[in-house]
């Protein structure tokens, strides 16, 4: 059986309860009051599906309420569809696409994949890396006019204003990548980033940009490469690793969703780094990238106005 012709992306009652035991793996937990495997299900035909009331506060509740399903009148199957579709694909799929095969709306598709990109940003920042651990930080640039695509990498610094958008990335080596969309490149924008988010114990790799400059005594240990004479790799000294994440992450843009709204790039940043920290290389299927992915819709319901 193929992960796509799993029930759950076709029946209403098998997604829901899919979903209980992703959400709930103890019992039902109240989202109002917080008390866990304390509520009865409500049965008979007044009462839609799913419906629980808990023991302790009396107020009713379903496994949406609290998260970004909630008060949706898509199909929750539908909901889990988009979001396998969405985990499968290694570069994405644009809305249209998950639209043309779920039915929906150009809108409605555009709304919904957001809402999953919104599940999928870390909230959870602790320090990357630790002693014996590489990170390599780099800088990259998203969008732009289609005759400023094709400069060198110390030129699009200067042009980052004129439309392209600056992505900063951390990445570490056999594990997790982290990207934000920053103002600017500079020092003054980095290295706090870099000082909050990378163990002081690692070995921090970068490549001879001025704003990676003095970052020796931020870490246990800064190596440059030279990329102005050449130099790529020096020993345990690279950035090929962010290299090759930022080569899926612009072919993606570039050939799925082609333009990418400053206000949203987060949302797609957020995308690219889950299916990346959850890859096929770290032994994860397909299946098992979009059940983890589902663990980030609590608590973060997301509205029209919200997203726009």
């Amino acid at each position: 059986m193929s992960d796509f012709s799993n029930p759950i992306f076709h029946d209403e009652t098998k997604a829901r309860e899919w979903l209980e035991t992703r959400i709930w793996p103890n019992g039902p937990v109240c989202p109002h009051c917080g008390v866990i495997d304390e509520a009865t299900l409500m049965t008979g035909k007044s009462h839609r599906p799913g419906l629980y009331q808990c023991n302790a506060c009396r107020k009713p509740f379903t496994v949406t309420v609290g998260t970004l399903y909630e008060r949706s009148k898509i199909p929750l199957h539908k909901w889990l569809a988009a979001t396998h579709l969405m985990m499968a694909s290694k570069k994405g799929m644009s809305a249209l696409e998950v639209g043309r095969l779920l039915g929906f709306s150009r809108k409605t598709a555009w709304f919904v994949c957001h809402r999953i990109r919104e599940s999928l940003r870390e909230t959870n920042l602790t320090p990357m890396g630790g002693e014996g651990k590489f990170v390599e930080a780099d800088e990259t640039f998203i969008g732009g006019k289609e005759k400023n695509k094709h400069v060198g990498r110390r030129d699009k610094r200067k042009i980052g204003g004129m439309g392209k958008e600056p992505v900063f990335s951390l990445v570490e080596r056999g594990g997790k990548v982290r990207s934000q969309h920053v103002a600017n490149v500079s020092a003054k924008t980095l290295r706090p980033i870099m000082v909050e988010q990378i163990n002081k114990a690692s070995a921090v790799m970068t490549d001879d940009a001025g704003q990676y400059r003095h970052m020796g005594k931020d870490f246990a240990r800064h190596e440059v490469v030279n990329h102005g004479i050449l130099e790529y790799v020096r020993g345990e000294a690279h950035t090929n690793t962010i290299e090759g994440y930022f080569s899926i992450l612009k072919r993606g843009i570039t050939g799925t969703y082609h333009h990418v709204s400053a206000a949203h790039l987060k949302r797609y940043l957020a995308e690219f780094d889950f299916r990346y920290n959850e890859r096929e290389s770290l032994g994860i299927s397909d299946a098992q990238r979009m059940e983890k992915s589902v663990q980030g819709i609590v608590g973060k319901r997301m509205t029209y106005r919200r997203i726009d």
